[in-house]
Order: C-alpha cells, then structure tokens, then sequence
C-alpha cells in the first residue's frame, strides 16, 4: 500500500464526517421542507402529553381521523432538541447522526479501497445523498442502515450468521422511521447468499440467519403501535396519490441530475474495468436501482448500501489490497477539535427561521387573528408551517393520514380544476387561502370576485373571501 492510499485511508472517514456535520450544521437548505415543521410539532406534543397520538390532533378536516404516527421517536427527539437548543439544537443533532452515518460508511470502504478511489467513491456517494439532506426523521435512517449492512457483511465474510443482538437494532429503527424494512430486505438477501454457497451447511444457515431474520422481525413490531404497524409501510407505498408528491416521484431523466451523474460515472468504471458482482448482491443492487428510479426519496437508501456492495468487487478488479487503517492520535485530536469547534459555532450563532421555502413567516403574520381561526386551504407544502403555528391546516404531508380519496380530491382541485376547487371551497367553507406564488390556484383566485388578495411576496399569496 503506497503512502499516498494510506493517508487516503486514514483522513477520507474523518474528513466525509466532518463535511455531512458542517452542512447540516451550516447549509440552511437543510431547513427547507414543510414536513420538518409538523414532525416539531408532533415531538413537542408527544413531550408534553407523555404518549403518541393515535388520532389526528392537528387539522380541521380530519380531526380525530386514526393515525399512525410511525416516526415518534425521532419526532421526540427533534422537539427535545430544539428545547435544549433551538433549531440549532435541530440542526446539531441531525449533523451527529449524518457524521456518524459518513464515517462509518467511508471507513468501511477504506477497508479494500485506497487512494484516489477511495476519495472518488466517497464525493459519489455523498453527493449522491444531497438531495436527500433534510432536518426530517428519515435521515436517522442511515446511520442504522450502514451499521445494519456492514454487520451483514461482516457475517458473510466471517462465514456466520448475524449477531442476535445486532437484531435489537430493529426496535429502535422501526420507532425512528418505516424504512426498517430495508434492514429486513438486506439480511434476506445475504442470507439468500449464505445458502446458495456450493458448500454451505444448508440446515446451519437456516438455522442462524432464519432465527435472526425472525428475530427481527419481532423487535420490529415492538412500537406502540403493535404489529400492526408492520403493514403500515406497505399501505403507503401502495398509495395512488404519490405521484402528486415531490419526494414519491419517479427519476426525470429530461435534466441532468446530481443522481444521473453519479449513475453514469458507477457504470463507466464497473463496465469499464470489468466489475463482477456476485449474483445475490448485483439483484439486490439492481432491486434498490429500480426502487431508486420509480422514488426519488430511495436514492438515499441506493446510495448508502451500494458503495458498502461494490467496494469488494471494484477492489478486486483494481487490484487494491485490503488494510486496517489506524488514524494516529494526532488526526483523531484534531477531528475531535474541529467537532467541537462546529458544534460550539452552530449553538453560540443564533439560528431564527425566516421567510423561506416552505416558511412563509410574513405571509401567515399579514393574516388577522380572527382569520386565522377560520377554515384555511393551504399548499400542500405548507401544512406543516401551519401546524407549528398553531393553524390547523387543510391538508399537510400526512398522506398516509390522509387518505387516497381526500388527497385525491384536493390536488384535483388546487392543479387547478375551477369546478372542483369551487366545491372544495364551498363544502369546506373556506374563509381564507395560502399558496406558494407558482401554484397554479393562486391565479384562478385572483380572477374570482369573491376573492382578494391580502398578501403577497416571493414566498406565498393570501387570499381571504370577501362574500
């Protein structure tokens, strides 16, 4: 191993955890999604009623409608956060958890790749998450799902079954987000691998890795809300409204995309340099690929197990040779400085939500009180703003609560159909609207006598009905 691959090594991990923390620390875009609100709002209320909600206690057109809050825990732990610290605070623990999700999958990889490659892999891999690196109860996914694959492998190379314990895992991941299920889908598949070894004690990995996959699956079911809420993944994947959602959405290949790019550049050098990938891991590539494009929220999940897949292979077909890079003390203090330091940075600089994508401060201070109280229709991406003031919403990023037909009915109104957004403004009484200015309701408002605008800026329009 060359100088220059060992010192790759041994600062790649370090320096990817400190790059994912500053920008979760630093990158206000990171704040940019309606749905961060209402999961602040359903944290603080689970912090001060002393139980999940079962019920829908935010919005007027389906309150008390059964709901399942699935993402509790991380909900809880961002309301804690932000009591300790603010949205600093927000900020603060999310840059821990995505640090640590960076090292561990880097220093993972810099177990068979070294040098440029190694560097390469990692900016892949990373800028391949951008589009994902938002203060939302998904991202606590990843650290326990690249803890959750490197186990696998480290099973399959040790010719074992998993960890039992390393089971007991699933109870903290099904109470943080309803991505466990990839855990599942994983250990299936290197189990599948384990048993179609030529010589593999058939009874043996079945016996090991059955019990482990039962296992679990049991630990899964330990929420409050039973299991039950192992369904609850598949109900909203199977939901017709997703298109209508940004993050449900298939891959548009019409613009280049950071995604594409690195799609691109994976295949040119596997196919370029002759990767073979054995046969269970390349479906299960191929599986999380085909997840990746029909979603755009699962290229988070492609882009933290693919490179954990292909670093064997792409080190065999390189000729890198395995190592175990040890930092020396010095690298390690000065990691733990610069932690410090950002972290110091972020909780003595003050960090106020203003007007913004998705927080349209100014728009919902213009309202009068009074109006406030009264039935609202607002953007779909402004729902969770709405909460964490204190509106109850039309309609928020609770889909799932929501329903197909309600869901359904609403985007049909607000694309806009004119005859169905005035029956839903009707049959809701709806007193007073907001909208981002790009929607295309806003400018059917405009041309209806019985609306006038009240506001306006770059980041929402008010109307309130003046009949």
């Amino acid at each position: 191993m060359t100088q220059d691959s060992a010192i790759a090594r041994n600062v790649a991990p370090l320096a990817a955890a400190l790059v994912m923390a500053t920008v979760f620390l630093f990158l206000p875009q990171v704040l940019n999604d309606g749905d961060t609100y209402w999961h602040m709002a359903t944290g603080e209320w689970i912090l001060a009623h002393g139980r999940v909600p079962d019920r829908d206690v935010f919005s007027y057109t389906q309150a008390g409608r059964p709901w399942v809050a699935h993402e509790w825990l991380s909900e809880a732990l961002m309301a804690l956060a932000a009591r300790l610290a603010g949205w600093a605070g927000v900020t603060a623990l999310f840059a821990i958890a995505m640090g640590g999700a960076a090292w561990m999958l880097v220093r993972r990889l810099s177990l068979r790749l070294g040098g440029l490659t190694l560097i390469t892999t990692t900016v892949l891999a990373l800028a391949c998450m951008s589009g994902s690196l938002l203060a939302r109860p998904h991202l606590f996914m990843l650290p326990l799902l690249v803890a959750w694959t490197i186990e696998m492998l480290a099973a399959r190379d040790a010719d074992r079954a998993p960890s039992l314990w390393f089971a007991l895992l699933m109870i903290l991941w099904a109470n943080l987000h309803g991505s466990w299920v990839f855990g599942l889908v994983v250990a299936g598949a290197f189990g599948l691998e384990a048993l179609a070894e030529p010589n593999a004690d058939k009874l043996k990995v079945l016996r090991g890795w059955g019990l482990f996959g039962l296992v679990s699956l049991v630990c899964a079911a330990i929420t409050p809300h039973g299991p039950a809420a192992l369904l609850f993944p598949f109900q909203v994947t199977s939901m017709a409204v997703l298109p209508h959602i940004t993050e449900w959405r298939a891959e548009d290949f019409s613009h280049v995309s950071t995604f594409a790019m690195v799609l691109l550049a994976t295949l040119f050098v596997c196919l370029a340099r002759g990767v073979k990938v054995p046969t269970v891991r390349l479906l299960l590539l191929l599986t999380l690929l085909l997840m990746g494009l029909q979603h755009i929220r699962h290229q988070l999940v492609l882009a933290a197990i693919a490179p954990l897949l292909l670093a064997g292979p792409l080190a065999e077909a390189l000729g890198h040779e395995p190592a175990r890079p040890k930092p020396s003390r010095a690298l390690l203090a000065g990691f733990g400085v610069a932690c410090v330091l950002l972290l110091g940075a972020r909780l003595a600089l003050p960090l106020q939500r203003v007007d913004g994508l998705n927080s349209p401060v100014a728009a919902l201070d213009s309202v009068p009180a009074e109006l406030r109280t009264q039935p609202v229709l607002n953007g779909y991406g402004l729902g969770g703003y709405l909460i964490y003031k204190g509106v109850k919403p039309f309609i928020d990023g609770r889909a799932d609560m929501y329903g197909d037909a309600f869901s359904k009915r609403y985007f049909q109104a607000v694309e806009p159909d004119p005859v169905a957004l005035r029956k839903l403004l009707a049959d809701y009484r709806v007193a007073w609207t907001i909208f981002t200015p790009d929607d295309p309701v806003v400018a059917l408002l405009d041309q209806d006598p019985a609306w006038r605008r009240i506001h306006a800026d770059p980041y929402a329009v008010v109307h309130r009905r003046v009949d």
